[in-house]
């Protein structure tokens, strides 16, 4: 009998994604390894564009007071994902890319003149405000929510054959008390895999940025 692939998740998935491991018989186990918390704020000088870079930013922002009165104005969104959360609340995104740097150069190229403000979590990466600083944009940001490390050790009788990993500091957490040795670690985008190049070789980047697409990758690589 065939041993069953067995895959560690380090975030916990939808019953839907959950569904598909077991549908394709693999066996999966789910920990999170990092922890969102959503922060209070005030929604005071708000400028005329919006831009949300996670999910988590959307979820923060409208558990917030008189929220519904940005849903006037423009929304640059990064993730097919986070465009869905904000379509699904009643905003009306202007433009999303899957990729902050993406995203970037559209606001850098064609809306140099708008001013914005970036709704953000406290372990964002440089990419969008760099690039809006070096093109003088008038911007200011509101940390939205804030990502903590929440590591965890599997026992040594925990053996998995791939990894998912969906962001740098998922990462980071999981290295804290885990090593990577043989496994297939399977990323959601380019900075998650980056934070994995000095650690291993066996990495594969989803075609698309989504939890779904790390999924098919997984299955496909295994089902052949």
């Amino acid at each position: 009998m065939e041993k069953q692939t067995s895959i560690l998740s380090t975030k916990t998935l939808s019953s839907e994604q959950r569904q598909a491991f077991i549908d394709a018989d693999i066996d999966i186990l789910e920990e999170d390894f990092i922890e969102i918390e959503n922060t209070d704020f005030e929604l005071k000088n708000i400028n005329d564009n919006l831009i949300f870079s996670s999910q988590n930013a959307v979820l923060s922002l409208i558990e917030q007071p008189n929220w519904e009165t940005l849903k006037t104005k423009s929304v640059f969104c990064v993730g097919i994902k986070t465009k869905e959360l904000l379509e699904i609340n009643g905003f009306s995104v202007d433009v999303y890319m899957d990729y902050a740097s993406e995203l970037s150069e559209i606001i850098t190229l064609i809306y140099a003149n708008d001013s914005f403000t970036f709704f953000s979590g406290n372990l964002r990466k440089e990419t969008l405000p760099e690039a809006l600083k070096a093109e003088k944009i008038k911007f200011n940001e509101i940390e939205a929510y804030q990502t903590k490390l929440a590591p965890f050790k599997l026992s040594k009788e925990e053996k998995f054959d791939g990894i998912l990993f969906f962001s740098p500091s998922g990462v980071e957490s999981f290295l804290i008390d885990n090593k990577i040795k043989t496994e297939t670690c399977f990323c959601i985008g380019e900075s998650t895999a980056s934070a994995l190049h000095k650690i291993t070789k066996n990495i594969i980047i989803a075609e698309n940025p989504t939890i779904e697409d790390v999924i098919a990758e997984v299955i496909e690589y295994y089902n052949n």
